[in-house]
């Protein structure tokens, strides 16, 4: 419907041979119309002219234009144009929709990009928290959207395998080991101290008895820290498993060494003049692409830094590989780091546009609204997995993109148990079981050709309304790669669905009205389970 609205818009400008930034919005009061736009006061600006004037001119267009889609159309306030649709022109469009609800859905873009979603890439140091659920959860549902709306993904998780904090891992295992075998030794300050590392210990116990102790400590180290990591990642993998949340690729840091792709993304950037040598190390010219400072790309002590490797990783996405686009979903407190390599593939030739990251922010667990202590007999945070097992898949991965990804997150557990209204995962499924319930009362087919011209009641429209504006919400997620619109979509179905169930009947004797509201409630019903799929939710048919 506002694309209709946009077009009308668009033809009337055309006369003026003018370009407009104009918006088509849903106005705060009902009283204000469906829809509304603030095109006369732009073109006010531009032409000199009254804005009511234009907006009184516009008005006896879009009547000539589509003289069956407005009931009205008025002027209010300055010049501000408020449409009120035609309840025919809302019968009609669920028509139009059941004639293929996918294809409605789908915004009409360039499909044929090639993109990737690198997301989660948590080194495999210690098991998975409720920070990394929540970018996965975002992650994954980005990949979804993106994929449903006609893009070629691909999911990669990134392993950090190479650099001080796997040497760190191995040797916090080593010591593990050496105290399980009565030795005395502390963990050091920065080591891992989480009591997952102990049951790698016994492993390697039962594998190599007391043996590693009479290897070399640099060996021993190698041994502990290979078989801590491959059963970490091992675990990592099972938990996203069970979160819905599976990945097309796995790419691993060393590999950008044993490849030599880090030597030769520094020897790019030294042809492209963005290199300089200082005090024996190697730095970055990124102050020349936007940066606030040159970065070090390897230390005098011949050492790269991470930010080598992460150059010539996103040299490989873009360069080796060739997505189109690349999204890197990163926590919040990476957010200095989002300058520094778009300046880095900017200067090897690459648009930084073709980048986007998306910074997630903290997620706070409470218990009937009260924060719960983030501290664990395992390490300093709740694991994933024990979240995912108290409130389930469903209810965790619903509420983990409930809020926008730049806002922080307050996530109940208490609150997503419950099975009533109160918890926004348990209202969306129970719309989609009450649809599927009326459903599975019908002796015959759902009539396609059913006539909606009948469908007037207030609640009818409003819940045709909420579908129109859930197609809306969905482009906006694609546009935006901001899975929270999906979520709000869905809530607002859900509650049109349910006022309009609670009101009136489905199946009656009137038989056109039946037909029409069959149809009506099966598109719905298709609606919230293409959208709660989008953020990797069951739509539930019963509850």
């Amino acid at each position: 419907m506002k694309e209709k609205i946009a077009q009308i818009i668009n033809d009337f400008v055309k006369k003026y041979k003018e370009n407009i930034n104009f918006t088509v919005e849903y106005p705060k009061e009902e009283k204000f119309g469906d829809y509304s736009t603030n095109m006369a006061m732009i073109m006010a600006s531009k032409l000199k002219k009254n804005p009511k004037a234009i907006a009184e001119e516009f008005v006896e267009f879009a009547k000539q234009q589509k003289p069956d889609l407005f009931e009205k159309i008025e002027i209010a306030g300055p010049g501000f144009v408020n449409f009120y649709i035609n309840k025919n022109a809302f019968a009609e469009e669920i028509k139009r929709i059941s004639e293929n609800v996918n294809l409605y859905l789908k915004p009409k873009i360039d499909s044929t990009k090639k993109v990737q979603v690198e997301f989660v890439s948590a080194n495999p140091t210690g098991p998975l928290h409720v920070g990394h659920g929540r970018g996965a959860a975002i992650g994954d549902s980005i990949a979804r959207i993106l994929s449903f709306c006609g893009y070629e993904v691909e999911k990669e998780y990134y392993i950090n395998d190479a650099g001080l904090q796997m040497h760190l891992l191995g040797l916090s295992t080593f010591i593990r080991y050496k105290q399980l075998l009565g030795i005395e030794e502390t963990l050091p300050e920065d080591g891992y101290k989480g009591e997952y590392l102990i049951e790698v210990a016994k492993k390697l116990i039962v594998e190599y008895g007391e043996t590693l102790l009479n290897k070399k400590e640099s060996e021993a180290v190698e041994i502990c820290m290979q078989k801590a990591a491959k059963d970490i990642l091992k675990d990592i993998m099972e938990t996203l498993k069970d979160f819905r949340v599976e990945f097309d690729k796995v790419f691993n840091e060393k590999k950008l060494y044993d490849s030599n792709e880090v030597e030769q993304s520094l020897s790019l950037l030294k042809e492209k003049n963005a290199i300089y040598e200082k005090d024996g190390a190697l730095w970055f010219k990124s102050t020349g692409f936007g940066d606030d400072k040159d970065r070090v790309l390897k230390r005098s002590n011949g050492v790269f830094t991470y930010f080598a490797s992460d150059v010539a990783y996103h040299r490989n996405k873009f360069l080796k590989r060739g997505f189109s686009e690349v999204i890197d979903v990163w926590g919040s407190d990476h957010h200095g780091y989002v300058k520094r390599v778009k300046a880095a593939i900017q200067a090897m030739g690459i648009d930084p546009n073709r980048l986007k990251v998306v910074l997630v922010q903290i997620v706070n667990l409470l218990r009937n609204g009260q924060k719960v202590s983030m501290s664990t007999r395992r390490a300093e945070f709740v694991e994933l997995k024990d979240v995912v097992k108290e409130v389930g898949v469903d209810a965790a991965r619903f509420m983990f993109v409930s809020r926008s990804v730049d806002s922080h997150l307050d996530f109940d557990l208490e609150l997503a148990k419950k099975q009533s209204s109160e918890n926004p995962v348990y209202y969306v499924q129970y719309a989609h079981a009450r649809i599927n319930s009326i459903l599975e009362q019908l002796n015959s087919e759902i009539d396609l050709n059913a006539d909606p011209s009948c469908l007037k009641e207030k609640e009818e429209i409003e819940l045709i309304k909420s579908v129109i504006k859930f197609k809306e919400l969905l482009e906006k997620a694609f546009l935006e790669t901001e899975p929270y619109f999906i979520v709000k979509g869905l809530l607002e179905v859900a509650e049109k669905l349910h006022r309009f169930y609670n009101k009136h009947r489905v199946i009656i004797d009137n038989e056109e009205l039946k037909k029409a509201r069959v149809l009506l409630v099966w598109v719905v019903k298709e609606i919230l389970k293409i959208g709660l799929s989008l953020i990797g939710v069951e739509a539930k048919n019963k509850m």
